[in-house]
């Protein structure tokens, strides 16, 4: 005799044509509602509409459609209630609520299923969960960028290095550098929104593969769950996952560039820069060495990188060479992309906060551009206005740095006589071109460090994000 608490073939709603019931070990293997659990209110949301395109279409009464809502509004309370127990056993969130259903109503629930399968179901939820996700990554894409908008506000007059194969560059405004990171991130946000509109197409309908015979309606149910279009071919519906691997992408390079600004705070915690302090509540000591200070946060926010990343080429593994359509194998596709989303979002939040209560020293970034030559190209720069070609000028900065390094001392401190021995055209206005200040200030072109540009630049994004000054 069948055990009832492994279920027997007519507990499958897919067990009609078999004799045997499903051994235990497959249905361990095979489940996962374990994971696809949280698209419960998406997968509620969708049944509801194709239940109200059923009745206009006279396809189940409307005494039946009645039950029907009702029916799922009561499941989706339960389970956010914490009421509801799901069944290992039915496999995935579709069929747990699908049975909770006709177990709750009779057989009125049992016509929900009528033109549509698993297929286009998953898919749907799917792309109802993601566009949910997609707004919620854009608000905290926002925050991040207001909390280094206020930053860069903040530290307008701050003169640090830039860098470039992490050795001294030229000096920039720390609003500058700041402001480097915000322009990244609302890049990540304007690829989410383009993301978004391939995310934004009705799968159901599709059914299984070839569509249905059934008289249903998709524009309609497109319209009462807001998505502007609906997919054109029933194949390539069921077996899309563009879409995840669209979201997976865009997901890693903002991890990405969160991983880059995390690697830059780890070092300017270091005592070799000591440009910031974050704070206490967001750092850890060692067990063994009690005078550590450790910036845990941003090591493992550049650490998850490779997380996500794992999410995005695991996906494109499991798709690469899939016939189509509809294969098993994309059942894989939700728990890397659940767990990138998680990461992500969590990796957004806490950069956000503890930013929020990092101290940047300017004293120690402004004392870090003394030295270095670090205005050796406003020196070439300053020939160049006296007519000499470019390569020249950089020919005569170059030896002058040299003759620098001999002389032990900055070029602000080599005589005018020793410049002059190089090339004559260097004039006594030649000390204003070679200060941190008249350098940041002198980068006047379309997004330059000059104060100038970088107010703009700042005001500019304020106004975007709704910042009011």
């Amino acid at each position: 005799m069948n055990d009832p608490a492994k279920g027997s073939p007519s507990d499958k709603l897919w067990g009609g044509r078999f004799a045997e019931q499903a051994a235990a070990s497959l249905e361990d293997f095979t489940t996962s509602i374990h994971y696809d659990s949280r698209l419960f209110h998406h997968d509620i949301m969708g049944s509801k509409a194709h239940a109200r395109m059923l009745v206009r279409q006279q396809l189940i009464t409307a005494e039946e459609g009645e039950a029907i809502l009702q029916g799922l509004d009561d499941i989706e309370a339960d389970i956010e209630a914490g009421r509801f127990r799901f069944r290992p056993e039915l496999e995935d969130i579709h069929m747990n609520i699908e049975k909770a259903l006709t177990d709750r109503i009779g057989e009125a629930g049992a016509r929900l299923h009528t033109a549509r399968s698993r297929n286009d179901q998953i898919n749907l939820d799917m792309r109802l969960y993601l566009r949910d996700e997609c707004e919620t990554l854009d608000g905290l894409l926002t925050a991040l960028q207001r909390r280094l908008a206020a930053l860069a506000r903040k530290h307008l007059g701050t003169i640090m290095p830039g860098y470039t194969h992490l050795q001294r560059a030229q000096p920039v405004l720390l609003a500058h550098h700041l402001l480097a990171y915000a322009t990244m991130f609302g890049r990540d946000r304007g690829r989410l929104a383009d993301c978004k509109k391939r995310i934004n197409v009705l799968p159901l309908g599709a059914a299984a593969i070839a569509g249905t015979g059934l008289p249903i309606d998709r524009d309609q149910v497109a319209r009462d769950l807001g998505f502007p279009e609906v997919s054109v071919n029933s194949m390539d519906t069921v077996a899309d996952r563009d879409f995840v691997l669209e979201t997976l992408f865009c997901l890693n390079l903002v991890q990405l560039h969160l991983s880059r600004l995390s690697e830059e705070l780890v070092l300017w915690s270091t005592k070799e820069f000591a440009f910031i302090r974050i704070g206490d509540r967001y750092c850890t000591g060692s067990s063994l060495m009690p005078q550590k200070k450790n910036p845990d946060i941003p090591e493992l926010v550049r650490g998850k990188s490779g997380r996500v990343t794992g999410a995005l080429v695991s996906l494109l593994m499991t798709m690469k060479g899939l016939p189509l359509s509809y294969n098993r194998d994309m059942q894989e596709d939700k728990e890397p992309l659940f767990d990138a989303l998680d990461t992500v979002k969590a990796s957004l939040a806490i950069t956000c906060e503890m930013l929020g209560d990092t101290v940047f020293d300017a004293e120690k970034m402004r004392a870090a551009t003394e030295g270095g030559f670090m205005t050796a190209t406003d020196l070439a720069d300053y020939l160049v206005k006296k007519n000499l070609p470019f390569r020249q000028a950089h020919g005569v900065a170059g030896r002058i740095v040299a003759r620098c390094q001999e002389l032990g001392c900055e070029l602000s401190e080599l005589p005018l006589a020793e410049m002059q021995a190089v090339s004559p055209l260097i004039g006594p206005d030649i000390g204003s071109s070679l200060s941190i200040e008249g350098s940041v200030n002198s980068r006047i072109s379309a997004g330059g460090t000059a104060r100038a540009r970088v107010e703009e630049a700042l005001a500019a994004l304020e106004q975007q994000l709704g910042i009011h000054s």
